[in-house]
């Protein structure tokens, strides 16, 4: 079968080298799908999110152009992603680090300032990464906490999908309350999209354990299918974010009034030069790390790590720098690395042919958006809970017997999932991995320690920017 694709499009073929990296045209457009569906929920999510908050002048970004600026950065950037680095690697507006453009940047200056810090951070990881400085920050970093990053993304996506589902939900903050998350809505669990997210959560473990081909794309398909039926009956809610009902439309105008309202240095005149270069640091730091851990889990969950590092690292880390280039330029927060590219991994993918066919799909959303409000979280979380079991795998490779690890490696493990953050998790790990080396008289190397002593600025920066 291989064979056959390859013949029937040998310029793909050899471009791409998916026959090289063991894939087949089929498992590239299904996990390239399969990424799309499980991260589309971003084209909603971002709207809402920078929607939600005003610039300091008291003015508001539409519903409409942040959509457009969302997918069309994403579909761009994406799509470069599999040309340039030739990996299953999709880019969009990054959830956590939009937040922070929202509600801390925004209020202190305007919509176009704040995009333009974006810029700038976007620039910053242009540079380190055009100088060698980023690709080695991420070698030097010692085996073992690469995997416990791996390790620690895996928890941390599943437990994305728990709570996008509603299977897991955060416990009230009131007198007498003893845990911080709890199971449902009121501890237990109940109603039609809990029954959705479990049926298709047991239907794409019994198709994988059985090697069915396009099992995560198919259980995504078949749970769709059988919400927007449901709620067609019953009129159902709980759903969250997406209602699965078929649009009464299904193309929808672009607004493109964000794309390059960009003010590059007006945020250090409104915000101050000591609140911006702090806006600006953080920015840095968490693009940086977060797109690192994401890079180098999902690559290494598709075989394309060799010796401890990631191929084509050097484009790879470029393209994301890129990312957040672009979404400033656009207006749609900083993009990055999505953990929703471990979805496509699990159907198959390992080339960037894949990240093509999701790129592509983002750009065609730019007339199609009202189609993204079918698939509910409750049809495509399940692909995030099963493939952060399988990344979860990786622990048996973990030296616990090694006193130098054993903490750092649980830290990380333990602060990713904990803290909704991967660069706090990798912060904790490099941090005690360093202060144990020095204290058992063990030199870390400079790098090491520069990184640990950056960290801990990173960690005390409210404290810092109080003072």
């Amino acid at each position: 079968m291989t064979q056959l694709r390859t013949r029937q499009s040998p310029a793909l073929d050899q471009f791409f080298r998916i026959t090289e990296r063991g894939s087949t045209l089929g498992r590239e457009v299904r996990g390239g799908i399969t990424t799309f569906v499980a991260m589309s929920y971003i084209v909603l999510l971002n709207p809402l999110i920078l929607g939600a908050s005003a610039d300091i002048t008291g003015a508001k970004l539409t519903i409409a152009e942040i959509t457009t600026a969302t997918a069309l950065a994403a579909g761009v950037m994406t799509v470069l992603m599999g040309l340039v680095g030739n990996a299953p690697l999709a880019i969009a507006a990054g959830l956590g680090v939009n937040g922070v453009v929202a509600f801390q940047m925004a209020p202190a200056m305007t919509w176009a300032q704040a995009f333009g810090l974006v810029v700038l951070e976007g620039l910053c990881i242009v540079v380190m990464a055009a100088s060698g400085i980023r690709e080695r920050i991420i070698n030097a970093i010692p085996e073992p906490l690469k995997i416990a990053i791996t390790v620690g993304i895996g928890l941390y996506i599943a437990l994305v999908g728990l709570v996008s589902a509603g299977f897991v939900t955060r416990t009230p903050d009131a007198a007498g309350s003893t845990v911080p998350v709890r199971m449902g809505i009121d501890g237990h669990l109940s109603g039609w999209p809990i029954a959705i997210f479990c049926l298709g959560l047991l239907l794409m473990i019994v198709l994988m354990a059985r090697g069915v081909p396009g099992a995560v794309l198919i259980s995504i398909v078949v749970a769709t299918v059988v919400a927007v039926v449901a709620n067609s009956i019953f009129t159902i809610s709980g759903w969250g974010l997406v209602t699965p009902t078929l649009p009464s439309s299904i193309v929808g105008s672009p607004d493109f009034g964000l794309l390059g309202r960009v003010d590059l240095f007006g945020g250090f005149v409104s915000a101050g030069v000591i609140a911006a270069t702090i806006f600006l640091f953080t920015l840095v730091l968490s693009g940086f790390f977060d797109a690192m851990g994401t890079i180098t889990s999902v690559s290494d969950e598709a075989g394309l790590t060799r010796d401890g590092k990631v191929e084509g690292m050097g484009k790879i880390l470029m393209v994301d720098g890129a990312g957040a280039i672009a979404g400033g330029v656009t207006g749609s927060a900083p993009n990055t690395v999505f953990l929703e590219s471990a979805a496509g991994v699990g159907e198959g993918a390992r080339t960037g042919l894949a990240s093509v066919v999701t790129g592509g799909l983002f750009l065609v959303a730019l007339l199609f958006t009202p189609l993204a409000t079918v698939v509910p979280a409750q049809a495509a979380a399940p692909a995030l809970v099963v493939i952060g079991g399988l990344m979860m795998t990786q622990i048996r490779r973990i030296p616990w017997q090694d006193t130098d690890f054993t903490i750092p490696v649980f830290l990380t493990v333990a602060i990713i999932p904990f803290t909704y953050s991967i660069t706090n998790g990798i912060g904790a790990g490099l941090v005690s991995y360093v202060v144990l080396r020095i204290c058992k008289g063990r030199w870390p190397g400079w790098l090491m320690t520069g990184l640990a002593l950056m960290f801990t600025v990173y960690f005390g920066v409210d404290l810092i920017s109080g003072h």
